[in-house]
């Protein structure tokens, strides 16, 4: 008999033992203190849902990501969800409905039919903030900052900024007044910087040339913030939807500049992570040693139209255990282990539980149980003194 295959567990699907828990606990804990600071208010969102409310707005990509099943209730088809964005869209649009800026925050499982740019997981723990009602640059900036305060609270190190925006490709699109087909070809030879087969098919899509080399540059207009210099100078040509974008990115950089002067910055023109989601400013932070990202996101305006009301909407995302396994935080100290006799004795259960209340890890024995309080890593034991109970220290401890 295979017995081993009772406890293989499927690709992707991870399990955290109990050292491994206590840690990304203490750092949930820890960073949902911390969006609070800034005035983000949880909210916890269904694990699962009808599909098409799941999906809207969400793109193709997430509906690629999401597991599906039919409801034995209504017949309707259920997701599990991928990703919990939308579902906080949701929340601000149609359950809240307030007209000034609101802050949400969460955190969650989510599962996905295959791993993507986070991690191979295919059940990360997501933890993110979304800033609805503003649609200026100063937003996108607070959602950033607090995205690095983040993984700086995670002790995450040397971290460096990929920053773009989706609004000059999209212009230039539109400007080409391209197919959707052709789009795409173009969205994905971009993804690789795929110099050759760009010139290749914007020579098949019959461009004008000053548009087709426009497409070419985009290639190349990655760097440092004297990257946007050269942008202004070989887009020149593009329409104003492009030039509004660029000028988006530029106020954002100046902006993110001033607060945080340290942060290595890369500006990519051709930055397209989640295009047919974003509508804005992107942005995606890595380190040295992952060659993808860490954290992740980005304006998606109008995502809530679909639940009866259109908002600006900013916000970031990340994978908990990821940022757990990239930071530097140290391990929580062992709690203090006192190990409690078994004995009918109303004193001791009354000893046990007033420690316990006080916070104390009391570990009680069990009648015929194997081991003892050395082997159970309790480093205290509670023994009778007169006429009540007292914590001793172990003998070699």
């Amino acid at each position: 008999m295979n017995s081993h295959k009772h406890w293989l567990l499927p690709e992707g699907i991870d399990e955290l033992l109990p050292a491994q828990a206590k840690q990304l606990e203490v750092l949930r804990r820890r960073l949902l203190d911390q969006f609070s600071a800034w005035g983000y208010e949880l909210v916890i969102t269904p694990f699962i849902e009808y599909l098409d409310s799941l999906l809207t707005g969400a793109g193709k990509d997430l509906e690629r990501q999401t597991f599906k099943m039919t409801d034995q209730i209504s017949g309707r088809l259920l997701g599990i969800r991928a990703d919990i964005t939308p579902q906080a869209a949701r929340i601000d649009a149609h359950q809240l409905r307030c007209d000034e800026p609101s802050r949400l925050c969460y955190i969650g499982s989510v599962f996905r039919t295959r791993g993507d740019g986070f991690s191979a997981s295919r059940s990360p723990l997501q933890i993110g903030a979304e800033l609805y009602g503003h649609a200026g640059v100063e937003s996108d900036v607070e959602v950033l900052c607090l995205m690095m305060e983040t993984l700086k609270s995670a002790g995450v190190e040397n971290v460096f900024l990929d920053l773009g925006h989706v609004g000059v490709f999209r212009g230039l699109s539109r400007q080409a007044e391209l197919k959707p087909g052709q789009e795409n070809a173009l969205f994905a030879a971009l993804q690789r910087k795929a110099i050759p087969e760009i010139r290749s098919l914007v020579a098949d899509f019959s461009l004008a040339p000053q548009l087709a080399q426009m497409f070419v540059c985009l290639a190349e207009l990655n760097g440092k913030a004297d990257v946007l210099a050269r942008a202004r100078a070989q887009l020149a040509a593009a329409s104003g939807e492009v030039q509004s974008a660029m000028n988006a990115l530029e106020q954002a950089g100046r902006l993110l500049q001033s607060r945080l002067p340290d942060l290595p910055v890369h500006y990519d023109l051709a930055e397209l992570r989640a295009y047919q989601y974003q509508t804005g400013l992107v942005f995606a932070a890595f380190v040295p040693g992952s060659g993808k990202e860490i954290a992740r996101g980005g304006r998606y305006d109008h995502i809530g139209e679909k639940f009866g009301r259109a908002r600006p909407a900013t916000g970031f995302s990340a994978d908990l255990k990821t940022l757990m396994r990239f930071g530097k935080m140290p391990r929580p100290a062992a709690p203090e282990r006192i190990y409690a006799p078994w004995q009918p004795d109303a004193g001791l259960d009354q000893a046990i539980r007033e420690l316990r209340s006080r916070g104390k890890t009391v570990l009680q024995e069990l009648p015929g149980q194997a081991g003892d309080a050395h082997s159970m890593g309790c480093s205290h034991v509670l023994v009778r003194e007169g006429g009540s109970w007292k914590v001793q220290l172990l003998a070699d401890h």
